[in-house]
């Protein structure tokens, strides 16, 4: 539905305009008010490609299928198993856990996102190996960051140099769960770090889903104004990859995030970030007249998205143009 809109005179004057809370999503999603969020904008943790310094128990497979003999492999653990256990999300030893951990706790928000409101889940794929390679941090194919390997099970999709197809399962699973997906957007990125493989091509777009609640009965309806998306209002958005900055390898363009938060919540409206990162896409929410809440659990990452949001809310007090704000945004890494 799209809705005619006027532009605010300025951010929404108040203490709460940004929350930043260190925590766990899956605990924190649950606690959020019902139909207080209009917009869940985030990019989760990557299935098997960087820790981010987090520890993680190996051996959980070996624990979950011990606990009964029943079990098979692809059986998923509910997520409060998994992380009593010692789990990090997006360090699950299947694809297949990974996704239905990431919907379970997305599932947890479904309360608290308008019935008008809208989902933008940005999601990259992987290639299946045996023996991964998992980085503590920084991006895939820059510098010399430090990782390690571990042996991922064989079965099924599950099989060497097969791309898994990530995105699609995902997004699959969510309309297992009602939602309703209304574009399935390419992020091109055309300055993607060269590849040492010489039988295919480079990996250079990623997917971002839009979902929609999918009512009891009739279409879905819900706010969107495409007068703010990009020329042609195509699902095909090219721009550049950004380095990461306060120990954080993959931070949002600010030009990638602005057009889903000014077509998918209204001026005044609140997004919501639960796994915020440095708080980029909560700084460029309340640089463009919304309020911002942040789930982070990574405690550094906390750290620096709440000085960072600081730094912005600091600018908007003296009233900056705010084309102005965005540069500082990019270039603190917010």
């Amino acid at each position: 539905m799209t809705q005619e809109v006027s532009e605010p005179d300025g951010p929404p004057a108040d203490d709460d305009q940004i929350k930043v809370l260190c925590g766990d999503a899956y605990d924190l999603m649950a606690e959020l008010p019902d139909e207080s969020i209009d917009l869940l904008i985030t990019s989760p943790p990557y299935w098997g490609l960087r820790s981010y310094g987090q520890e993680h128990n190996e051996d959980i497979l070996k624990e979950w299928l011990s606990e009964d003999e029943s079990r098979i492999q692809t059986d998923v653990p509910p997520y409060e198993w998994y992380r009593k256990h010692g789990g990090v999300l997006g360090l699950e030893p299947l694809p297949e856990w990974y996704i239905g951990h990431l919907v379970e706790i997305l599932q947890r928000g479904a309360g608290a996102l308008k019935a008008g409101g809208s989902m933008w889940i940005n999601i990259g794929d992987t290639y299946f190996a045996r023996w991964s390679s998992i980085r503590h941090d920084g991006r895939q194919g820059l510098g010399d960051n430090p990782r390690s390997r571990r042996r991922t099970p064989m079965g099924g999709f599950r099989q060497e140099k097969q791309l898994l197809l990530i995105p699609a399962r995902f997004a699959i699973a969510m309309q297992d769960r009602r939602w309703i997906v209304r574009n399935d957007m390419i992020w091109h990125k055309p300055n993607v770090p060269p590849r040492p493989e010489k039988d295919r091509l480079r990996l250079g777009h990623e997917h971002f889903f839009h979902f929609v609640k999918r009512p009891k009965e009739g279409r879905p309806k819900y706010y969107y104004n495409i007068e703010e998306v990009e020329p042609g209002a195509l699902d095909v958005v090219k721009t550049m990859a950004r380095s990461g900055s306060d120990g954080h390898s993959a931070t949002f363009p600010v030009d990638l995030i602005k057009p889903r938060i000014l077509s998918s919540c209204p001026p005044g409206g609140t997004v919501l970030d639960p796994f915020c990162g440095t708080g980029r896409s909560l700084s460029v929410a309340a640089a463009s007249g919304r309020k911002a809440i942040g789930f982070e659990l990574h405690e550094p990452f906390h750290q620096a998205a709440t000085k960072n949001t600081a730094a912005v809310l600091e600018q908007l007090a003296f009233e900056l143009p705010e084309e102005e704000i965005e540069e500082e945004i990019e270039e603190m890494g917010a």
